[in-house]
């Protein structure tokens, strides 16, 4: 299938490279998934990657929180991801002025080296975005931003007003590849998607296909539910990690995310 037939309108309107390079590894691999590798050793994250690439279109890091990190072994974990075809996500959710983002995307961990794509709150204004690409042009890449508009988290901040500012602010940078939303909530998915359009993706973690709440007032909703209501992409962690087989979970998580987008299309 062409990714045309399977987004329709989000392939014809969102234009950034990063969006169009993700909805044709979807298409390829049949799946929506976004594995949040969530795991405490290099070690660990290349086995999960070689056992669930297949199945997975985008791996989702938190870089600063490996143990023992070096930077070899973390090279490690960009090989066996590019080995695998899926794009590096790191979730660093950035929140400071330009000129801090720009070098936070440095530094020992050298994000702007490696991912594709990062997350940004909008709290300290639209700069923040400018100096994450910043960094990105200086080594000559080309990245995609989301910005949280939601949160699956009980009790957050991110209040209607917020969220609309955020919108403002994504809509308005060429730099800004879509949002991330709450996908334990498919009406809160639903209402984001009716104020983005189709011009920038919608990201949601707060997922499972057992929909329970978690540790530390995480939430979940069913993925195919937030993919029917206007997401475009579910972030899944220990549900596949978690699970007695990664591999096959991660089949079961791919297969209801994209039987979800033949129906929504």
């Amino acid at each position: 299938m062409k990714p045309e037939a399977a987004w329709g309108p989000r392939w014809a309107n969102c234009v950034h490279p990063l969006s169009l390079q993700y909805m044709e590894i979807a298409v390829q691999k049949r799946s929506l998934v976004v594995l949040a590798a969530d795991l405490p050793t290099t070690e660990e994250l290349v086995d999960l990657i070689a056992n669930v690439g297949e199945y997975v279109a985008v791996v989702k890091t938190h870089v600063d929180a490996v143990e023992g990190f070096s930077k070899e072994g973390w090279a490690k974990v960009v090989d066996e991801a590019r080995k695998q075809g899926v794009l590096l996500f790191e979730d660093r959710k950035f929140a400071d002025n330009g000129r801090v983002a720009q070098t936070q995307m440095g530094g020992l961990y050298n994000v702007r080296g490696w991912a594709d794509v990062v997350t940004s709150h909008s709290v300290s204004g639209p700069d923040v975005v400018d100096g994450i690409a910043a960094a990105w042009e200086e080594v000559e890449r080309v990245g995609g931003v989301l910005l949280l508009a939601q949160m699956s988290s009980r009790g957050n901040l991110l209040d209607e007003a917020y969220t609309k500012e955020t919108l403002e602010i994504g809509s308005a940078s060429p730099h800004v590849m879509g949002f991330i939303g709450n996908g334990s909530s498919s009406d809160d998915v639903s209402a984001l998607r009716k104020m983005v359009g189709n011009g920038k993706m919608i990201w949601t973690p707060g997922v499972s296909l057992s929909a329970e709440e978690g540790v530390l007032g995480q939430r979940y909703g069913n993925p195919s539910d937030a993919i029917r209501a206007g997401s475009d992409a579910i972030i899944v962690g220990s549900g596949i990690h978690g699970s007695v087989s990664a591999t096959e979970a991660a089949e079961e998580y791919a297969k209801a995310s994209w039987e979800a987008l033949m129906e929504r299309k």
